[in-house]
């Protein structure tokens, strides 16, 4: 099992570290060519999405990445990795893979200020440990997807296929859970 991790920009380290523990093997996506390797899973990590998004595109990696993705690529996308995957920005915006029927909500809960954990139950997790930095929220979740967890009465864990959508960090608590469930695909 080998799983890459997009590594442009963000927390992309913690999640290498997590999935090295687990035994799995990890590359990075920087460039192009690393696109074309061979990998089962993909991550996309917390970060800064619009970066994350220009820096897909400069690099040609937008268009590869969706295309493997449409394809049936397990996919977890963490924060910043959940807005690259949704399919619509709440209050505009231009959508990045947008393979995930969902629409998000940018910096939901305001700024850094704005960030904390708690506790929740997820589907097929049981009750995590969830880190909100900054975070977004599903607004709303389209047909075929499938909501995993809410907090407050708002989704924060989504899955429509082999795509795995969480506003939260799972790296950051240690939640090893929230792979296993991508892992499986």
């Amino acid at each position: 099992m080998r799983a890459a991790v997009l590594a442009l920009q963000g927390a992309f380290a913690e999640h290498e570290r997590i999935l090295g523990d687990m035994g799995v093997e990890c590359m990075e996506i920087r460039q192009e060519r690393d696109a074309y390797r061979d990998f089962d899973a993909l991550i996309l990590p917390g970060g800064e999405s619009t970066a994350m998004g220009k820096l897909l595109r400069d690099y040609h990696l937008l268009d590869l990445l969706k295309e493997r993705i449409e394809n049936g690529l397990p996919v977890l996308g963490t924060c910043a990795g959940l807005i690259l995957l949704a399919k619509q920005l709440d209050g505009g915006g231009i959508p990045h893979l947008g393979t995930m029927p969902v629409t998000v909500k940018r910096n939901a809960y305001g700024r850094q200020l704005g960030s904390f954990s708690t506790e929740a139950d997820m589907e097929g997790a049981g009750r995590i440990k969830m880190i909100f930095i900054r975070a977004p929220y599903i607004v709303e979740a389209g047909e075929g997807v499938e909501v995993l967890a809410r907090v407050d009465g708002r989704i924060v864990a989504a899955r429509y296929g082999k795509q795995i959508g969480v506003a939260f960090h799972p790296e950051l608590a240690d939640c090893r859970c929230v792979y296993e469930m991508l892992l499986k695909k």
